[in-house]
């Protein structure tokens, strides 16, 4: 899972829903042809798409940040092997395009004129502001679907949940109508053919070069997944890999994307490097991961599916974004695979990004902390901080269940469309619960405990301005309300928050044992309830994000980068 990530007033659809006059209405959408889901998001020919007046403030939330890296510990053949690997990694963008916006990118973007504009359209991929709900931000524009362009346009959830027809569910297919009028699922492998038959060759060219030979038979495997839409035995030797000092992960992987159900999976891709310095400094946390399962503030029965420990955590500076990793907020941490054969079999692999971290942290999180933490407080935050709670975040997605009890149903599968928001949520309150347990065990030896809550704290405040159509800034709004109703925190008269220690970790147990056995229990209306009554942006801390914009910090980041930037 993925663990991602404004300089204006916000309007948070999800307790004030957006009035766009502009936006087509629903009823004028069209049926469309047999066996396609694409969907004209703009206008019919010939109109200029401009900002909503409205959104004027919006094109200055993100900081630009060059993603470079030293090279010079490589060889010739391996600088040309990311060349490659950063060219895969652009089809998978151009997929990307297609399942989130439609076919018609090109005359989408070439209808923008103000270079402004343009840009925050590709930051966004399409005409909605990921950060701010999804609102539109252009006029001639339609609601984004729910369903992105995974389901067909004119296609009902209700319709969805009674039909019957193949690979209902599946991560890696697209839901289409069939000549008959009826819905059915086309792989990913079909679907996207051409495009994945380039990806594919352009990862054998670079297995070609690659040095590592553990590297080299999983650019193979992952090659052969595109084109059999198997990608069960490329996760496994991905888990295997230990020593190549280039990275990849590419392909259909993360679900966020489906916010119908949850069930569908977006391309993306990172080409990596790795840091071994910041790497064997994370190495010793592995094997405490059973002991960390085990003494989960949960019933037994909801901490029973042991995962497996053949697993690692590492530090790398990121390259290259593509696809979904690069749409709107910009993930610092990856825990995968996302397989829950290979998590209970394997385990999974824990990669901390730390430029994009450190960018984050030097030009979002110290910023925040000046306006909004008491003074007293503010040596708490610190980067060892973010970067270890950020990395218990990627931990815990590991841990807990990964079925409902007693069933072969799994979690995801259960919540659905909040299957997501709950995970992030999930992640972010064990990862400090673990910190909080190898802290007291010694096997945490930097900072205190203070550090690393105060810091979360920040990071509540970071994430939240996220907005309702992220994961992780729904997870964020249930944990800030939630801690609210703990006392964990205080506000002063100044409005600056302060963290009330032992409060702290009481709501930390408690939320945790809640959102385990929300799990466990594949408790849909349960987890309905808490995203309704908890999962929204009250009045004091809309107010509060408010200063944060009229003070000019960045919302997040987004990058320059590719071969040029490198230098290759």
């Amino acid at each position: 899972m993925n663990y991602t990530e404004y300089k204006m007033k916000f309007a948070f659809s999800i307790y004030k829903p957006t009035t766009l006059a502009l936006v087509f209405s629903a009823s004028l959408i069209s049926c469309q042809p047999a066996a396609t889901n694409n969907t004209q998001n703009m206008a019919p020919e010939g109109p200029t798409l401009s900002l909503l007046s409205e959104k004027a403030g919006r094109l200055g939330i993100y900081q630009q940040v060059k993603l470079s890296a030293d090279l010079s510990a490589i060889s010739d053949k391996q600088k040309q092997m990311l060349s490659l690997l950063i060219d895969a990694a652009k089809v998978m963008d151009d997929l990307f395009w297609r399942q989130a916006f439609g076919d018609n990118k090109e005359k989408f973007i070439a209808s923008i004129n103000d270079p402004a504009t343009r840009e925050f359209a590709r930051i966004n991929y399409g005409p909605w502001d990921r950060l701010d709900g999804d609102a539109v931000f252009l006029s001639q524009s339609k609601e984004k679907p729910l369903g992105a362009q995974f389901y067909p346009s004119d296609m009902s959830k209700q319709e969805f949940e009674q039909a019957d027809f193949d690979d209902k569910t599946g991560l890696y297919s697209m839901v289409v109508r069939d000549a008959a009028g009826q819905l059915s699922a086309i792989p990913y492998a079909s679907f996207f053919a051409t495009e994945l038959n380039q990806a594919a060759a352009l990862l054998r060219q670079a297995a070609d070069l690659a040095e590592d030979q553990h590297f080299a038979d999983y650019l193979r495997l992952r090659a052969d997944a595109l084109l059999s839409n198997d990608y069960q035995a490329s996760d496994f030797a991905w888990m295997d890999m230990k020593t190549n000092p280039i990275e990849l992960v590419i392909g259909p992987i993360e679900t966020y994307e489906d916010q119908l159900f949850g069930y569908r999976a977006a391309f993306e891709a990172y080409v990596l490097l790795k840091d071994l310095s910041w790497s064997e400094k994370l190495s010793k946390f592995a094997a405490f991961l059973p002991e960390l399962q085990q003494g989960l503030p949960v019933a037994p029965e909801y901490k029973a599916q042991m995962p497996g420990t053949d697993a690692d955590l590492n530090a790398y500076d990121v390259i290259y974004y593509a696809g979904h990793a690069n749409a709107g907020s910009k993930t610092i941490a990856i825990n995968l695979p996302n397989d829950e054969t290979v998590q209970l079999e394997k385990g999974t692999r824990r990669l901390q990004l730390k430029n994009a971290m450190q960018a984050k942290f030097d030009h979002i999180m110290l910023p925040i902390a000046q306006e909004l933490i008491v003074p007293e407080q503010r040596q708490h935050i610190t980067f060892n901080a973010f970067f270890a709670n950020t990395m218990f975040h990627e931990v815990a997605h590991g841990l807990g269940v990964k079925s409902v009890l007693g069933t072969e149903e799994n979690v995801r599968q259960a919540l659905k469309e909040h299957a997501s928001a709950l995970e992030e949520g999930k992640a972010d309150i064990l990862g400090v619960y673990m910190v909080r347990q190898l802290l007291a065990k010694g096997v945490i030896d930097e900072g205190t405990l203070e550090d690393y809550y105060v810091t979360f704290m920040a990071g509540i405040f970071r994430s939240v301005r996220f907005g309702a159509s992220s994961a992780h800034g729904k997870a964020n709004m249930i944990r800030f309300n939630f801690f609210n109703e703990y006392d964990a925190f205080s506000r002063n008269e100044d409005g600056l928050y302060q963290v009330n220690m032992a409060k702290m970790s009481e709501a930390v147990d408690a939320l945790s044992n809640l959102i385990l056995t929300l799990q466990g229990d594949g408790d849909y209306t349960g987890v309905d309830k808490l995203v309704a009554d908890k999962g929204v942006i009250k009045t004091q801390l809309a107010e509060d994000l408010a200063r944060l914009t009229a003070a000019a910090i960045p919302v997040d980041i987004d990058f320059e980068q590719g071969s040029d930037v490198l230098g290759l």
